[in-house]
Parts: structure tokens; sequence; C-alpha cells
């Protein structure tokens, strides 16, 4: 078995040349850059460090920052149960299982729902009003995803002016710095504020801050415009929070006015900024005093202001880059000379630019850094950028795609630690779900729905009546909650993770689906009620509706949990009886069924969809990102998810980024290289932000919605290496449009880490790093045969080798 030692490999090998740190280093591959400042927030540019976001404009005359800390949501912990919901639960079983009258179901469905969730808000807003005038050459405006600095530069007459913006998770500050080569300095003025409705301000000497709190609740479906956000005086109802700026300068003067900060001839200015909120936990009201607040800000100001900018700004720098350079991707360049980030974006339809979906792939998993660290909230809909007290959805953690869709490639793209936030939202929700379980259904274990927020709200919304059940009564999250779990240890094989945290959450929901299942008159065990989320069908009478049993999705989510739960346990020695009882039951699901289009079924019966260009694709599941259908393992299944596929994007699915970024995954998986590519085109014509930002329709315009950045990262990883199927795949679904590139630092299953380069579409080296002892599968690319440690496989197709691999080595692949 040929073994390349440590040193070997940091040389480098020739193969592999372009796969090395250098590529990482190079930041011209990794800048976003733009001629204009950002004439709305879509446009700006995203700065974070997991608890604290900025939104960075580039103005010229005017400047803004806009802010945001990760614990700033509107409500606190409430009574979103409903004690009448298990009262109607055999009236919709009846309705489906005996009647089959689901317009009936629909409406007793709707009785057992509770209250909306709550919504992240904004914080505040950094403002700037220079005094130069605002005729300015040589304008530049970028973000270096290598630094995660985001930085604005132009020159006014001969004067130059350079602002740098970041946030550090070193010291938890967000931090502008501003220099002018101006011989009289810089003048200007800085205020902080906040859109929340009385709010305060206050300058210092050398400081500003601004106080308030946050909605008490916001209103879901408001009746007019002054029903829809409430504040209040009364303490706990309401999240106080406090931004506090300090600001410091080398020359010339600062002082209050005011609200604001006049700053007089300055060649330097150095701005911190500490945030923090009233949140003490989502189990307890948001009461933390305003002085405990504001303490907290001053002790983080206290301690970045001993620091000179350059500790600050490399403190933050190499921080940033010990996750970020894990990986790097070098795909074909057009040759964009000149032309800045939108302008790139513009041109790709008549242009596919390759080079700049490897900068959107290194974008998601900037953002994925930026917005998701150990100890922080996870990744909302926004990630962690909101400027709106009503965002759109609330900003919230949508559960039933895409949160899980934020933390697809979160495994895969190397960055596991980003993984953290997840799991402990989901300890929170189980500990609620639990409660939910019992009063809402009479189950064990513990159960969540379409929607989580801060307070890890566990039960149905809907505000008791008013949701459609196709979204607001899906009852599966917690199963695809634990899919996560289970995967961070397929990559890790920690097997204390598993033991610890991960297997006693993926028992209490399997706890809930063996109480949830009910037999259907064929003696299969099925659910009922059942939402595909969110479709509705054709009932055999004629009219539409949402509630029926066993919906694929429901059957692929707890068959794959089972299945889990059963692998936990012989992994870990326990619950042997109960291992038994989850396979028993799981040989009992309605199986996968293939429909009268050839296509794969949506619903336990071949219902004709309503709506057939539904964004959601949840009967793909068990394609991606599930593992139960493969077109090596399950031809004939994988034949039907493709007609499935096929059937949705003739109907205009995928019309959203986030179901666009899906079917890119559903193509990789299908080893369709080229149907992915043109996937991933329109995702960058058509879903695509000026700055890279997903985007969702919504009436004329578009709104940001992050998953779509994330999904497509994960798909672009997926279209390179695969390890779903208990084989290492290499090159699986290469498009004719990349045919020479490399990447370094994807992760397969089983604690590996793969570096790969490929030339005229064939994969010309490889080095596979174990963490873990294991025995592996390595397939290579379709048409080559695969070499590891001198042993050649001869044969038609793809060829396959079995490997064994020691932890800390580094292994040399080759391919023919």
């Amino acid at each position: 078995m040929s073994k390349l030692t440590r040193r070997d490999f940091v040389a480098g090998v020739s193969a592999l040349a372009c796969v090395g740190d250098a590529v990482a280093q190079q930041s011209g591959g990794l800048v976003l850059w733009f001629k204009k400042p950002a004439e709305q927030w879509t446009d700006a540019l995203p700065v974070g460090n997991g608890r604290l976001g900025a939104m960075v404009f580039g103005g010229v005359k005017q400047e803004r920052l806009q802010l945001n800390e990760d614990t700033l949501w509107s409500g606190a912990p409430r009574q979103w149960n409903n004690p009448e919901a298990l009262k109607h639960l055999a009236e919709v079983r009846r309705l489906v299982l005996d009647e089959q009258d689901y317009v009936a179901a629909d409406k007793v469905t709707r009785e057992m729902q509770g209250p909306f969730a709550e919504a992240y808000q904004p914080l505040g807003d950094l403002h700037l009003e220079m005094d130069h005038a605002d005729q300015v050459a040589d304008y530049r405006r970028e973000l270096d995803l290598d630094s995660a600095i985001a930085r604005t530069s132009y020159r006014v007459g001969d004067a130059q002016y350079v602002r740098e913006a970041f946030v550090s998770a070193v010291d938890q500050v967000v931090v502008l710095r501003m220099t002018t080569t101006a011989p009289a300095g810089m003048s200007l003025a800085l205020t902080l504020d906040s859109p929340q409705s009385h709010a305060q301000s206050e300058a210092a000497a050398g400081a500003l801050r601004v106080t308030g709190k946050a909605p008490s609740h916001i209103v879901h479906t408001p009746s007019g415009p002054d029903d829809a956000v409430h504040y209040s005086a009364v303490e706990g109802k309401g999240m106080r929070f406090e931004a506090a700026a300090r600001v410091a300068n080398e020359s010339g003067t600062v002082r209050p006015d005011g609200e604001h900060l006049r700053v007089e001839g300055a060649k330097t200015l150095t701005v911190l900024i500490a945030m923090g909120t009233g949140y003490r936990g989502y189990d307890r009201d948001p009461d933390l005093p305003a002085e405990a607040i504001a303490a907290g800000c001053r002790q983080r100001l206290d301690a970045a202001a001993r620091k000179p900018y350059a500790a600050l700004r490399s403190a933050h720098v190499d921080d940033h880059r010990k996750l970020f350079r894990r990986v790097s991707l070098d795909l074909p360049k057009v040759g964009a000379a000149g032309m800045d980030t939108a302008e790139r974006l513009a041109a790709f339809a008549a242009k596919p630019d390759p080079d700049l979906v490897a900068l959107y792939f290194q974008y998601g998993r900037y953002l994925l850094i930026a917005s998701s660290r150990p100890g922080s909230q996870p990744a909302n809909l926004q990630g962690i950028w909101n400027e709106l007290v009503r965002a759109p959805w609330n900003s919230n953690w949508t559960t039933n795609i895409n949160i899980q869709m934020n933390y697809w490639p979160v495994e895969t793209c190397n960055l596991a630690e980003c993984h953290e936030p997840l799991f402990d939202l989901i300890e929170g929700v189980s500990l609620n779900g639990a409660q939910t379980a019992k009063i809402n259904y009479g189950c064990r274990g513990w159960v969540s729905h379409h929607n989580v927020d801060l307070w890890r709200q566990s039960a149905p919304v809907g505000e008791f009546g008013t949701g459609s059940p196709k979204w607001a009564s899906w009852a599966m999250s917690g199963p695809w909650f634990c899919a996560h779990l289970f995967e961070h240890y397929a990559f890790s094989g920690d097997v204390a993770f598993l033991r610890t945290k991960a297997y006693p959450l993926m028992r209490g929901s399997a706890e809930f689906c063996l109480d949830w299942l009910i037999e259907d008159k064929s003696g299969r065990l099925t659910t009922c009620p059942s939402e595909s989320t969110e479709n509705d069908f054709t009932a055999p009478d004629g009219r539409t509706a949402e509630t029926s049993d066993g919906c694929t999705m429901d059957m692929a989510l707890i068959g794959e949990l089972f299945a889990n739960c059963e692998e936990a346990s012989r992994i870990l020695g326990v619950d042997s009886d109960f291992a038994a009882k989850l396979k028993a039951a799981r040989a009992r699901l309605i199986p996968f069924q293939i429909g009268k289009y050839g296509q794969l079924q949506e619903w336990s019966k071949d219902f004709v969809e309503h709506t057939p260009g539904q964004r959601h694709m949840s009967h793909m599941y068990p394609l991606y990102p599930g593992n139960a259908i493969t077109p090596q393992r399950t031809p004939e299944l994988a034949k039907a998810a493709r007609a499935s596929l096929g059937r949705r994007l003739a109907a205009g699915g995928a019309y959203t980024g986030w179901s666009r970024a899906w079917a890119i995954n559903f193509w990789a998986r299908l080893l369709d290289g080229d149907q992915a590519w043109e996937s991933l085109s329109m995702l960058m014509q058509h879903s695509t932000g000026p700055n890279l930002f997903d985007t969702h329709p919504s009436g004329k315009s578009w709104v940001f919605q992050i998953d779509g950045n994330f999904g497509a990262t994960a798909a672009v990883a997926e279209m390179l290496l695969q390890s779903h199927d208990g084989v290492i795949q290499f090159l699986p679904a290469l498009p004719a449009a990349w045919p020479s590139g490399s990447v370094k630092g994807l992760r397969a299953r089983g604690g590996v880490t793969v570096d790969l380069s490929w030339a005229g579409r064939k994969a010309t080296g490889a080095q596979v790093t174990a963490r873990n002892s294991g025995h592996h599968i390595l397939r290579a690319p379709k048409g080559q045969a695969i070499m590891f440690g001198g042993a050649t496989i001869h044969t038609k197709e793809a060829d396959t080798v079995a490997a064994i691999m020691e932890p800390g080595n580094v292994y040399r692949v080759s391919f023919k």
C-alpha cells in the first residue's frame, strides 16, 4: 500500500500542484467586487461571526452598516401546544383511512394547530455622513472571502479613501477601519440608531450607543398595519438590546454633537461595535437587565480597544482562514478581465462562467462560516442578516427543508464545526417537542413541525386553524433533524458524539414515530395525517385536498431514521430490543411506488398533483439528501425519480433558488453532470442577486433566502465527490463545461478528506487523507480504471478498488 508522509504531501505532488495552498491564497479568485455602491440592502455585502452580522453598503457620501445579533427575536417562551388536538386525531384518521374524505380531513386537521412562530429582528444601523465631495474616481467595493473583510476604496481628487469592515469571532466585535491620504484628513458624522420603535440613541466622548426593546409579538396575519407589531413596556415582554460603539482616532478630533459624533481632520479612524440582548435561554423570559447587557458590551469593547487594529485584523483573518482554507476549487476560466461580479453574473447566459460558479461555491462556505459558529444560533432563512422588523417568513427556521438545506454543505465542504448550532437547536426542540408529542398526539418521544423560532417552538403553526395543513401541520421535521445528527457521525466517526448527543435524540424521535404509525387497511404501517410539503392533490371526487396518509417523504424519513437507529444500536452495543422493534416496523412501512406516469409517487395513492410545478419536491428525499434510491442499487426507482424530476421541471418547478439548488443535487445523484450544470446555470441566471445572494420571487420583485446559496454549494461538491452509497465515488457528475479543474479538501463519509484533479474530463490524480482507520471502496469516474497502492482493476465500467486506510495517513490514488 503506497503511503505519502505529511512532509511529502505538504511538499506537493506534481499531478496536483494546482490544488495546493497557493490556490486558496490567491485571493483574486476569491473576491466579489463591484464598481458602484449598493443601491439596496440586498446588494450590500455580508460579514459576520456567527453571532453578529453586518451588511456593508459601500456608499461614498453616505455609508451604512446594518447590524444584527443572532438572539434578538420577538416574543418569549409561551404555550403553543393545543390540548384540543388529540381529540381530533382519531377523526382525521377515520376520514382518511376509512371514508377517504380528504377535504373534510383538511378541515379537522386545522383544528389541531397552534400559534405562529415569532420573528428574527434587526438591531440597528451605523451611519456615516462624509463631508467630502461626491464626485469620486477609482471606486471599488469588494468582499474578500479568504480574509472575510469587506473593503471600499475610492479617490476624491488626489486623496485616497479606504474602509475595511469585518466581524471578529475572536473579539466578538464589528470593526470598521477608515483611512485617507487627504492632507487635512477626513471629516464626517457618525450615528448609531435602530429600526425598532422607541429605541434611544446617544453620543458621548468617543462613543455611540443605541438601546431599546424588540417587539413582544409579531402578528403573522394582522388585521391591519397597526396590529402587526406589538411592543410592551412590561419586563420580559419584548427583549432588551444594546449596540455600543467606540471610536478611536490617531489624529484630528472626535466630539459628541447631539445624537451624532463629529469627526474632524482624522487620517485614521477605528470604530468598534459590540452588541448584546436580554436573551437568557430559549426556556426563560428575555429579561436580562439593561445594565447587565451594557456591561457585556463594555467588557467586549474594553478588551478589543486594548489591541491595535493590526492585531484585531490579524487575529480575525487567522481565525477565519482556519476554516475557510480547508477547501479550494479551481474550475475553467472564460476570461472576465475588467468585469465586476454583477457584470459577470449578467453575462452568464451568453457566456457561461464556471469560474464564477467556483466563486459562488466558496461564497456559500463563507456565508456558513459567517452565520453559524459553535455557540451561536443556527443560520436562519437569511443566515444572520435581516433589516426588517417584519421579515419575509419572519426570517425564522422553516423546517420542512430550509434550515436543513442550510446545512447540506457543512460536512462535505469541511466545516463540521459549523454544524454544532443546529445540534443545539435540535436538543432544545426535542425537550419542548416531548410536551407537544404528549399533549397534541398522546405519543412518546418528541415531535416538531414546520416552523421553529428562538424559543424552540415545536407545535404545528397556523394560528389555531388559519394555516394550510400542507405546510402548517407537517409533523416530520424531527426525523429530518436526526438525519443531520447521524450524518455528522458518518463523516466523523465520532462514537462519543453518537453516544452522548446523536443517539438519545434519534431514539426519542424514533419513539414518536413508532407511536405515530398506524395500520392501513392492507396491514401496512402508515402515517396519518400526512402532508407532502407543500403540495396538494386532486382527490378522487375532483376536489383539491392536502391531507392523506403515508406520503412518500414520511416513509423515507421514518425508514431512514429507524435504519440509522438500528445501526447506532449496533455500534454502541445498546437497545437491541428497541432496534429489533424498529427493524420489524421498517419492514411494514408502505414501500416507494412507481405511478402511472412512470414517476416516483408523491403520495401513497397515485393522486394527480394539483400543483405539478410545486417548488417542493419532498417525495424525492430518498434520492437526496437521503440515500435509499441510487442508480446502482435501485435503478428502477432511480429511473422513476428522474421521471418525477422531469415532470416537476417541465411544469415550472424549481422557480425559487432553493428549489433549483435541490434539483442540481438530484441531477448529481442521478449521475448526470450536464443536467446538473444546466440547472446550476439556471440558478445563476434566474435565482441569484448581484451580490450572489440567493433569491426567492415575491410579487414583481425578489427577496433574499439563503438556503439556495447553501444548497447549490452542496450540489457542486456532490458533482465532484459522493460517498452516500457506501462507495467513495470520484467525479460522479462532471459536466462537459468543466473539462479540467481541481478541488482540495472535500470530505467523504468514514472520516476521509479528498483532493482531486482532472483534465480532458478524466480524473488525473487524487490524494486521500484518512482520519480514522477503516475499509473503503473507491470508484473511478465512468470509463476509467483506478489504482490504489499499486493494484489496478480492469473492467469495462467504472472500476472500484478496496482500500484499507489508517488514521493520519495520506494515500495516493491514480486513474487510467
